[in-house]
């Protein structure tokens, strides 16, 4: 069967045939358990073990992602963590970037040694040396790309050429960029996770996470999840596949808005500097290109000069909104340092180029003209 494009797999993936009724929207299987009919069980026993409405999620997840399998958690975090030590063993070695969200690197940091996993934090810069930090027992690599919060770009490939014939899982966090944008498992890695409740779900309203990859490493996960209890409930589910079904079109938009808002901030008087993998000036400009079909709605700036600047342009906003979080159709704008990053010490935030007066945006889909408009007089109050 010929390959379907993005937007047909966003709509058609994980239907759902229901015997004699056909619905063309997914119903909600809202049950927590399943009793057995005479002619024999469906094979559901337990929604934590696995729920219709969550496979349809699920199916879609792997169709854009060119997955063989996919699967749903209660959260983006849950997805992560699960993944991990579903992975990884007592006595293994991980490499994980630092630039990450700040919870991530709070479990990476801080949690991890409770399972025995050893661990080597290094600078996203570095990863293009990932042999100098490999181990007898080096297992997994963990990193984002585009980076949180300084959009910073990982080569995928070279990572995967260096993990050759070794038995190492790269697990590549693809909030930011979306299947729509780049496919990790196309570029080498073997497992891609996803919080869902981003541009995946794209309405705010829901909180998941998402897995995809091989069979063979997704029923490892699977049974992780089910014996720490991270599964999705089926309304959450519903809506995350609801809003699965728009991602292509409405990632044009953001690709659209992120690039116009970046060009708009990088010539503006009062922005020091501006983070966006689609600006010409973007150190990994041209490895943003090769891996990626569009740059995102992810971007951040400094604002001159200091946080106290960075305040001040929050609360002179009047249409957009000063919110963490992001993904959605809504723009969203926040200090780093105040929100996705306050779990750490500022010298650990400065070490990582997280500045007071970093600025992060999450473009969303209203008209550049009015995006442009709020900003430009937000900024005109600093």
């Amino acid at each position: 069967m010929k390959k379907r494009g993005k937007s047909t797999e966003s709509v058609h993936a994980g239907k759902i045939e229901c015997g004699r009724v056909a619905p063309v929207s997914s119903p909600i299987f809202q049950t927590s358990t399943y009793y057995y009919p005479k002619e024999g069980s469906a094979g559901y026993v337990y929604t934590r073990l696995g729920n219709p409405t969550q496979e349809v999620a699920e199916d879609k997840i792997a169709a854009l992602e060119g997955a063989q399998e996919g699967l749903v958690f209660s959260s983006g975090m849950a997805a992560i963590t699960t993944t991990i030590v579903s992975l990884l063993d007592k006595g293994d070695h991980l490499i994980a970037t630092e630039d990450l969200y700040g919870n991530t690197y709070t479990f990476l940091r801080n949690e991890l040694k409770r399972t025995g996993i050893e661990l080597s934090l290094i600078k996203s810069e570095n990863a293009k040396h990932i042999e100098r930090y490999f181990r007898k027992n080096t297992r997994g690599i963990f990193l984002e790309t585009p980076t949180n919060p300084l959009l910073k770009v990982i080569d995928i490939k070279h990572l995967a050429g260096a993990t050759h014939k070794k038995n190492i899982k790269i697990m590549v966090d693809n909030t930011f960029a979306t299947p729509i944008n780049q496919r990790p498992l196309e570029l080498g890695a073997d497992v891609v996770i996803h919080s869902g409740s981003k541009y995946l779900n794209g309405h705010s309203d829901v909180i998941a996470g998402l897995v995809a990859g091989k069979k063979g490493d997704m029923e490892i996960i699977e049974e992780m999840r089910t014996t720490l209890g991270g599964s999705l409930d089926p309304h959450a589910a519903f809506l995350l596949q609801r809003g699965m079904m728009t991602l292509a079109v409405r990632m044009q938009r953001h690709n659209e808005n992120g690039s116009k808002v970046a060009e708009f901030l990088e010539g503006h008087k009062k922005v020091n500097r501006v983070n966006y993998p689609g600006l010409k000036s973007h150190p990994s400009h041209e490895l943003a290109e090769e891996m990626m079909d569009g740059f995102g709605g992810m971007l951040s700036f400094e604002v001159k000069e200091r946080r106290k600047d960075a305040n001040k342009f929050l609360k002179s906003l009047k249409l957009l909104l000063a919110a963490p979080s992001l993904g959605g159709v809504e723009t969203l704008i926040s200090i780093p340092a105040e929100t996705s990053h306050s779990y750490l010490s500022r010298k650990e935030r400065l070490g990582q180029g997280i500045k007071d007066n970093l600025i992060r945006v999450s473009v969303g889909i209203e008209d550049f003209v009015d995006i442009k408009k709020d900003l430009n007089q937000a900024l005109a109050k600093v």
